[in-house]
């Protein structure tokens, strides 16, 4: 199966597993009535909202660019995971509002042993699945499978946090704990999705690729552009998995159309071999236009 094909397919897999994760959610709590489990159970329709998010980003990122969008579709990621990190602080605020009429009016949730059991057997499901989602989403550089990891993993801590309180509440038979604990999940949630959505902005404000990315692009430069002077005002930026680079590379003036097309192709070769999924831009200069703070070749 393609690289494409197959991300397509874990993408609509995360919707599957969500849909799945929250009915059994909806059952732990329908059986205790616990406020905890019900927030618990409301951050995992959010789970499903942002799956069907990142399967339409994921689906619009492999399309080819067309006259319309000459760069492609790759940043409609960033979009999706903007929107993961929305509807995170969205079902935080909500848990808050449901905590607060819970704290007001305290009872002790009911049939301890079946709920916190289902919850537990939700979370395994979860853990694994965002195991192997970040890992995969990282591999082929996927921004909205990872923001759909890490908001796996926000959700596997919320409910791990929620089953400790709720023995807790159990076994204090202060029922007001319930509130507490549902409030406390929320706060961390809201942290959870301010990261996601600072990550991805920084993706749509073409952010440039990370330092050590950047060292390996100037030494590829440096070792095959012989032939040429230097090179200079190198820039960089990602855009999901795509990753642009352009930069001037000054020539002899004397030097051929030809000869210079040649070093640039040997650079582009090398550039491909080395960093993954690139587009390459090269502006060739006469001798007079070095600006001698970039790479020099000769």
């Amino acid at each position: 199966m393609a690289v494409t094909d197959r991300t397509l397919a874990i993408a609509a897999a995360s919707l599957a597993v969500g849909i799945g994760v929250l009915g059994l959610k909806l059952i732990a709590w329908w059986l205790t009535g616990s406020i905890a489990l019900y927030s618990d159970a409301l951050e995992s329709i959010v789970n499903v909202v942002t799956a069907i998010a990142a399967l339409i980003a994921v689906r619009l990122a492999q399309r080819p660019a067309n006259a319309s969008l000459p760069y492609g579709y790759h940043k409609a990621e960033y979009f999706s995971a903007v929107l993961v990190g929305v509807m995170i602080i969205i079902a935080a605020v909500l848990i808050l509002r449901e905590a607060y009429y819970g704290f007001m009016e305290p009872k002790l949730p009911e049939a301890p042993v079946e709920g916190l059991a289902i919850s537990i057997g939700a979370s395994l499901i979860n853990v694994a699945w965002a195991r192997y989602l970040k890992r995969y989403g990282s591999r082929v550089r996927s921004p909205a499978l990872v923001a759909d990891a890490k908001h796996l993993m926000t959700d596997v801590v919320s409910t791990f946090g929620v089953i400790i309180g709720l023995i807790l509440v159990y076994l204090t038979g202060i029922a007001a704990l319930d509130s507490v604990l549902a409030g406390l999940v929320a706060l961390n949630i809201l942290w959870s999705g301010w990261g996601v959505i600072r990550e991805s902005v920084g993706g749509l404000m073409d952010v440039a690729v990370p330092t050590e990315t950047q060292k390996t692009i100037r030494e590829v430069i440096a070792q095959n552009a012989d032939g040429a002077i230097e090179a200079h005002d190198i820039r960089t930026r990602q855009a999901g998995k795509l990753i642009f680079i352009d930069f001037h590379l000054v020539v002899p003036g004397a030097m051929s159309v030809e000869a210079a097309h040649t070093i640039c192709d040997g650079i582009e070769a090398k550039l491909r071999d080395a960093v993954q999924d690139v587009q390459i831009t090269i502006h060739v200069e006469p001798e007079d236009k070095a600006k001698h703070n970039g790479i020099v070749v000769v």
